[in-house]
């Protein structure tokens, strides 16, 4: 994602909502600290996520400043709507939180109202400390999640770039579909995916991809191995594809030859479950009604106990390690969320039984609308026999 990757008018009325709700909970400079958050307000595309960064964001319009890693200030300045952007580290040793510190008192900020992002992934716990030392009593807010909520609905030219993803999703499987065959090793056809996908203008994903056969199935996350297919193996992949940073994700089950009598009956209940999960979802439901009606149905077949993941959850831009946005469809009464029109939520129920080695996961993305959902794939999630 960078600054042309969307016109000016968005960026500026993505800040006005910033600022809008910076001013809901009485803070006037906020410490942009996640790279997601970063990127869709200014634009750029840069692995600056690997260390500390920060996008310095008053409540009043006007040039803004970005402290980041000094081996990416070049392709920022190009690529980012950011008038002012400082480096750390590189040439020599330096504290990433000093050189924040110094910027602080440099500009005047440190008497202001401060709210600091607190990324589950991006932000290491000295640093957390020590920013949290020089802010002192000017930490006010700790409003991690506020821009993430802002951007749950996406925009048309946002909606763009995910068809564009779940296309190049496709094309990762057609290369599955094409190669796989009795020998073939795990790592080799995760290779002509990963081809087929980049050859597509894919990017790098913001998690690896998950490739699982035979008696490897009943892991959840489970990475490419050298093992090679036999005849009778389940399959089972799950990725996600990226275009611009917008991600998404699929997961297919398949098997090489014909699928044993509990192959299909597993199949089947995983199956029933993530057309029920679909059905519910539309604008004004809550987040955890599909996610109860899928629920009951792996109760109802007395798998439920094997369900270890989550139901789905929103899909955003991503950097690794995630793609996800907090927008869950499990939980308890404390989930607030809501489905609104124009969201991409990932559906995802699964089955996983270590004991017999079999797990199945079928995952779709889908766009919320005011009457259902449009899945965004164009590949069948049949229990296809290769």
């Amino acid at each position: 994602m960078s600054k042309h990757d969307f016109s000016l008018a968005e960026f500026h009325e993505r800040q006005a909502r910033v600022r809008k709700a910076m001013a809901k909970i009485g803070v006037d400079l906020l410490l942009v600290m996640n790279p997601v958050n970063i990127h869709w307000l200014i634009g750029a595309r840069t692995k600056a996520y690997k260390g500390l960064q920060c996008l310095f964001f008053p409540s009043e319009p006007g040039p803004l400043t970005l402290l980041a890693r000094l081996a990416e200030v070049y392709e920022i300045r190009d690529t980012a709507l950011a008038e002012d952007v400082r480096g750390w580290g590189g040439r020599e040793p330096e504290d990433g939180v000093q050189a924040m510190h110094g910027i602080m008192k440099e500009k005047g900020w440190l008497k202001r109202r401060v709210g600091l992002e607190v990324p589950m992934y991006f932000l290491q716990i000295p640093h957390y400390l020590g920013i949290k030392s020089f802010l002192g009593k000017s930490l006010v807010a700790e409003p991690s999640d506020m821009i993430a909520d802002l951007k749950m609905v996406k925009s048309p030219k946002e909606l763009e770039y995910i068809r564009k993803a779940a296309a190049i999703a496709d094309e990762g499987l057609k290369a599955l579909l094409a190669h796989a065959a009795e020998g073939k090793m795990e790592c080799e056809l995760s290779g002509e995916m990963h081809r087929a996908m980049y050859a597509a203008g894919g990017d790098i994903g913001a998690s690896p991809m998950n490739f699982a056969s035979g008696e490897r199935t009943c892991y959840a996350h489970g990475f490419h191995s050298e093992r090679r297919l036999k005849k009778g193996d389940f399959i089972q992949c799950e990725y996600g594809a990226v275009y611009h940073r917008y991600h998404a994700t699929i997961g297919r089950q398949y098997v090489l030859g014909p699928p044993t009598s509990r192959m299909r009956e597993v199949y089947d209940v995983v199956r029933e479950a993530f057309e029920a999960c679909k059905a519910e979802m539309r604008a004004g439901v809550p987040a955890l009604t599909p996610h109860r009606k899928v629920k009951a149905i792996f109760a109802k077949a007395g798998l439920d106990r094997y369900r270890v993941h989550t139901t789905g959850y929103g899909i955003a831009p991503g950097y690794p390690p995630t793609w996800e946005e907090p927008i869950q469809m499990w939980g308890d009464d404390s989930n607030k969320y809501v489905l609104q029109a124009g969201m991409v939520m990932t559906v995802e129920p699964p089955v996983y039984i270590h004991e017999e080695k079999l797990g199945v996961r079928i995952i779709d993305n889908v766009l919320i609308t005011a009457t259902g959902c449009e899945t965004l794939s164009k590949m069948s999630p049949d229990l296809l026999e290769l």
